[in-house]
């Protein structure tokens, strides 16, 4: 388990904030299931679903940064697993863009490439290997859609979710699975030790123009427009 317990640039977990942090939450004082816990709780909605400017974001540049979406928020969540001793990899893929239409501004909509790159920390506990994607939405943005969404029940593909079953959402830590995207999934790529190797050799497919739209106006609509859900879930 050494290899899934290394300190990298983006999983930098003994910087000054991520040694304060985990002192202050004393996760360290923790059994093994409840430090998953915690800090899966943490990441999920005290690190809100918000979309940064880059994916390959540093552990503590995500933590100042407040908010996260997939491949930001799964750097974070190994960086803290680490940091207390919980083996972790990392988990890519490439998604549909479809499953985001309705938190996408138009002009992205049109502009964005058919598919994006998609990450999940998984952890190892009880002798194997659990995704830890449903840590993406934090659980006041999912009561928002509940509200919109009231009486919906089965497949559910837009929002920022890709489920199965939307009346039955798997985003708690109960020692077993948790997905919130997987369906939108088109293609695998397996698991890698660390997210410093994955980003390098599967970049986003934006590239020019299209890079500088979503980095500097895109993700912020998309980020307004997920915090009023969130406010309306909150309500």
């Amino acid at each position: 388990m050494e290899r899934y317990l290394k300190e990298t640039k983006m999983l930098n977990y003994r910087a000054r904030e991520i040694v304060a942090l985990v002192r202050s939450r004393k996760w360290n004082d923790l059994d093994e299931y409840d430090k998953i816990g915690e800090i899966y709780r943490f990441v999920q909605n005290e690190i809100v679903l918000g979309y940064n400017e880059f994916d390959d974001l540093t552990a503590t540049q995500v933590l100042a940064d407040g908010y996260g979406q997939c491949n930001t928020k799964a750097t974070l969540l190994m960086a803290l697993l680490r940091a207390v001793g919980i083996p972790c990899r990392l988990h890519g893929t490439q998604v549909v863009k479809g499953f985001q239409r309705s938190i996408m501004p138009k002009i992205m909509a049109k502009l964005a490439p058919p598919f994006i790159v998609h990450t999940w920390a998984e952890v190892y506990f009880g002798g194997k290997w659990l995704s830890l994607e449903g840590v993406i939405t934090d659980k006041a943005y999912i009561a928002g859609l509940k509200r919109m969404f009231p009486a919906h029940k089965g497949a559910f593909a837009d929002y920022a979710v890709a489920v199965k079953d939307f009346s039955n959402l798997q985003i708690d830590w109960e020692g077993k699975d948790t997905t919130v995207q997987k369906e939108a999934v088109a293609e695998d790529y397996g698991v890698f030790d660390v997210p410093d190797d994955f980003f390098p050799a599967h970049p986003q497919l934006y590239k020019g123009l299209k890079k500088f739209i979503y980095e500097k106006i895109g993700r912020k609509i998309m980020t307004k427009n997920v915090a009023k859900i969130r406010r309306y879930g909150e309500q």
